[in-house]
């Protein structure tokens, strides 16, 4: 049976990891999401090679396992004399990662825009950089909404990864604690609070969508 006495004991660490574990998803989002929009710019350039380099970056890291990628940055790089903490090991691989993944969301979303609004903007004389404020934007923002979301959740879940470098997240508590005491309560909690926090961000999300509908 499951001990309230138990879990009271466990509970604060399980808490200390899922703060880990949202600063790791707050971090990423803030560098990844803009990083993100500007690499999406660059792919839609009609500079070559700004196009090549960056197909190449976002072919490297979509196609490689974020596993891969954050033990290369925590324990490859300090060969060739780069040397990360943790924690900054962590937060560099997972802004490349997903930044690479919404470049190509946001490109997507570019892409979609017809090209009659790019001519309304010339008409307008509006600069580069107001039509991708005024114009493209808010059209691009309504558009990748749906595959953002699905990007955060995948998030939410993927934050567990840093355990293979030591850090002291929310799945490295319930493991630790399973492991001390033999018995799979910890794991179970870790679950329940994976759920609850995807299931915060979902309705985050649908909150945002549902702002953005009057534009249909």
């Amino acid at each position: 049976m499951l001990s309230l006495n138990y879990i009271s004991q466990i509970l604060p660490s399980l808490l200390a990891g899922t703060t880990m574990t949202l600063k790791i998803f707050c971090w990423t989002l803030i560098g990844a999401l803009p990083l993100g929009m500007i690499f999406g710019l660059g792919l839609v350039s009609k500079i070559k090679l700004v196009k090549y380099i960056l197909n190449f970056f976002v072919w490297l890291m979509r196609g490689t396992p974020l596993l891969l990628q954050l033990i290369f940055v925590f324990y490859g790089l300090p060969i060739v004399g780069i040397v990360f903490q943790r924690y900054d090991a962590a937060l560099f691989a997972f802004i490349l990662n997903y930044s690479a993944y919404f470049a190509e969301i946001f490109r997507g979303g570019l892409q979609s825009v017809d090209r009659g609004q790019y001519e309304a903007a010339k008409v307008l004389r509006l600069s580069y950089w107001q039509t991708i404020r005024k114009i493209l934007i808010p059209q691009v923002a309504k558009i990748v909404l749906p595959s953002i979301g699905n990007e955060v959740i995948n998030l939410v879940k993927d934050s567990s990864l840093v355990y293979v470098i030591g850090i002291g997240d929310l799945l490295r508590a319930g493991n630790v604690a399973s492991a001390r005491d033999v018995t799979l309560i910890p794991l179970l909690l870790v679950g329940v609070i994976y759920l609850l926090l995807t299931a915060v961000c979902t309705y985050v999300l649908r909150q945002v969508e549902k702002h953005y509908a009057y534009w249909r």
